[in-house]
């Protein structure tokens, strides 16, 4: 149950100093303490046999699968490692089709037949555990009577502790299948893609470098959030019920003056990201930036690059401890992508590259692009891919919370275009023209004052604007939304590309067997995708009304909700594309897409009732009451003789209201119908469109009442904390 308004207030006001700041830091260095709650390279070392040590790295570095016997002695090495750091509890943590973490805590604390008291923790223990798979979204893949699931050890992504209070449990990273081995989580697809992609990056490397034997992709994510007081969130039961204000009217001061950006850090906020980086870098999260967003109580973090798998995890990993850690200083995160209306909303820039094992960024140009084979290569093939599948990697970031950023004035529009910048732009249009000049490779130098140092630009500008932006050696996908996990985006960007350097090694091999030089076939087949692919590449500003004129001239799609962008996964293309790569099934693939639709349309159905709730017993009863004071001012007037002229201001008040009540109160009626029939539509995406088209535009034009009403009714009468209270911190 939600406490008033004004309960709010004073719970804040009348709050300690100690109790605000909150923090635990440790004094030692970053370096002295990071990753001590990882069984990383140096755990395994000091608690594993040399063999058992070895096995695990080849495991790792080279896919080969860990013996039983070993796993034995992994699991033993890791419990004593475990043990020794106070730890009572294991799990197998896992990432179901939810968009979070899974867990179930089990006890080393066994007892043999005859009574006596172990800590056990095996090889089949560790390999293996088998949670219910029956309650996670499935999309019909197992019927709720099959309920035998399993998850399955990763051991390319290290074991950590987790610490929740004074209790330290092992979490073990796994996938998670059905009894016959389908998908019901983000991981395995991921894991599928990377090694989809790597057998095909790796021939394509070997043409510029025989020693390439791996490509790993890499990620950079930039995590976006909003904090606010946990006393002001519970007073909210939108907050509480669906992660954003369903209703509210905009403060008269947002974001105008741009002041909160980059700006000082609030004191208790400070608090709050220190002691966020110190339970990070414990669990070997190597976050190093923080600051202000734009919004305000808006804020970012972002790590180092990692190996995607690993960098997911760890972002996964991350949002459940920026939940955990806000509790301790009586603060509450938002990670929904529009938590407010009329201020900007948060995303999760995914950052996506690709490395060799010779340590070489294959997207990385170098002071001379136009003469960088390899890179343009890489660079290219990646445009083209995005090219072809297109519709795909907007599916990826679909979502009914996305849904408020994706198209706004703050985010990446739902039309999918590639920024790569002039200098890339001038080297692509000389290949295309088949001109040998130098495109680009002189260093610019920006020379500000003499006192000031010379800047050294980067090859490219950056734009906010576009979705899909060419970073200086990183594509940056800016459509991902701040809640989403981000292996969705990663697992589309490694098979549609992995895709890509397939069919071009094999074009390159054609030309080759008809007697063309390895270059010249190489430049041929740029050369030919640089032409393909020119309509997707845009300079110019995403947000404008000319651009969407422009990009439906030239064939790209613009699917703004999520039950359209969604069919993008069930295309044919798509489907050749899947189960050529084996990142899905059929059957996986089917099942997944339900999921989507189903989690669309839940969180629609959530947000609809809440805010249903919320009118009737919120809105209209404050509304009502201030009616009752207006009307019985306006009756004492009478009663005293005064001229209808004086209280006409009265009148026209209690007018306006009655009409924001009745809109309201009718928008209210029409919405629950329209819910109940989208609920009776057949299939999950018939009836996420219906919510898209019917339930979604009423939700509208409610909140345009109650806001006003906001406006209209007496500051002390109205029931919910306001804008001008939540966005900014005390």
């Amino acid at each position: 149950m939600s406490i008033s308004r004004f309960g709010a207030l004073d719970t804040i006001l009348n709050r300690s100093k100690d109790e605000l700041d909150y923090v635990d830091i440790p004094d030692a260095k970053i370096s002295e303490f990071f990753g001590c709650n990882v069984f990383n390279d140096a755990a395994m070392q000091k608690y594993l046999t040399p063999k058992a040590f070895n096995e695990v790295k080849s495991a790792i570095n080279s896919d080969e699968k860990l013996s039983r016997e070993q796993a034995d002695v992994v699991a033993d090495g890791m419990k004593r490692w475990a043990m020794d750091h106070g730890v009572t509890h294991y799990t197998h943590w896992f990432q179901p089709l939810t968009g979070r973490t899974a867990e179930k805590h089990d006890s080393f604390f066994t007892l043999t037949p005859d009574g006596q008291v172990l800590e056990e923790f095996d090889g089949d223990t560790l390999v293996q555990q088998e949670p219910d798979g029956s309650s996670f979204p499935g999309g019909g893949l197992r019927s709720t009577f099959e309920a035998r699931g399993y998850t399955a050890w990763d051991p390319s992504s290290p074991a950590f502790i987790f610490e929740v209070g004074e209790g330290k449990t092992l979490c073990i990273p796994t996938i998670f299948v059905t009894y016959g081995g389908d998908s019901l989580d983000y991981k395995l697809p991921l894991l599928k893609s990377q090694s989809y992609i790597e057998e095909a990056a790796v021939p394509v490397c070997q043409f510029f470098d025989s020693n390439v034997t791996q490509v790993k992709t890499t990620l950079g994510w930039e995590q976006e959030y909003f904090l606010v007081d946990e006393a002001m969130f519970n007073a909210r039961p939108d907050l509480m019920l669906t992660g954003r204000t369903l209703l509210g009217k905009h403060s008269t001061k947002g974001q105008q003056l741009d002041d909160h950006y980059f700006g000082s850090i609030p004191e208790r906020v400070f608090a709050y990201m220190r002691d966020l980086e110190t339970e990070c870098h414990k669990l070997g999260i190597p976050v190093r930036t923080r600051h202000n967003e734009v919004g305000p109580g808006q804020y970012e973090l972002a790590p180092m690059f990692e190996e995607t798998n690993l960098a997911v995890d760890h972002n996964q990993l991350l949002m459940d401890v920026m939940d955990r850690v806000a509790i301790r200083h009586k603060l509450r995160v938002l990670l929904h992508e529009k938590p407010f209306a009329g201020v900007n909303g948060s995303g999760k820039h995914n950052n996506w590259s690709m490395a060799t094992n010779t340590g070489k960024n294959l997207l990385s140009p170098g002071k001379n692009p136009r003469m960088n084979l390899r890179f343009l290569t890489f660079f290219v093939n990646t445009i083209q891919a995005v090219y072809n599948h297109a519709d795909l990697l907007r599916a990826s970031v679909a979502s009914a919370s996305n849904d408020h950023r994706l198209g706004a004035n703050e985010a990446p529009p739902a039309i999918i275009s590639v920024f790569i910048g002039d200098t890339l732009t001038k080297v692509l249009e000389s290949i295309e023209k088949g001109k040998d000049e130098d495109g680009g490779g002189v260093e610019e130098i920006l020379d500000l004052l003499s006192k000031i140092p010379n800047l050294e630009l980067d090859n490219t500008d950056r734009n906010r604007t576009s979705p899909f932006a060419f970073t200086g050696n990183k594509f940056e996908i800016r459509m991902a939304g701040s809640s989403m996990n981000c292996a969705a985006p990663m697992t589309i960007m490694n098979t549609i590309v992995g895709k890509q350097l397939k069919e071009f090694y094999a074009s390159v091999e054609a030309l080759k067997a008809e007697g063309k030089d390895q270059e010249g076939a190489i430049f041929e087949v740029i050369r030919q995708y640089v032409i393909d692919s020119k309509a997707i590449r845009f300079e110019g500003d995403g947000y404008s009304e000319e651009w969407k004129k422009e990009a439906a001239e030239r064939g790209l799609s613009n699917t703004p909700n999520t039950p359209d962008a969604l069919g993008a996964y069930i295309s044919k293309s798509s489907k050749d594309l899947f189960l050529t790569s084996g990142v899905f099934t059929e059957k996986e693939l089917d099942a997944h897409y339900e999921v989507m639709c189903e989690n669309y349309i839940l969180k629609l159905q959530i947000e609809s009732r809440t805010m249903s709730e919320m009118v009737i017993n919120h809105i209209i009863p404050a509304a009502i009451k201030y009616q009752t004071i207006l009307a019985e001012n306006v009756n004492s007037l009478m009663g005293i003789g005064l001229h209808e002229s004086t209280y006409n201001a009265q009148k026209e008040l209690l007018i306006e209201i009655s009409e924001h009540i009745n809109k309201a109160k009718d928008g209210i009626d029409k919405m629950s119908k329209a819910s109940k029939k989208a609920d009776k539509e057949g299939h999950a995406d018939k009836q996420a469109k219906a919510y898209a088209t019917k339930v979604k535009p009423l939700m509208e034009k409610i909140r345009e009442q109650a806001d006003e009403l906001e406006y209209l009714v007496e500051d002390s009468e109205w029931p919910l904390v306001k804008y001008r209270e939540l966005m900014f911190l005390r």
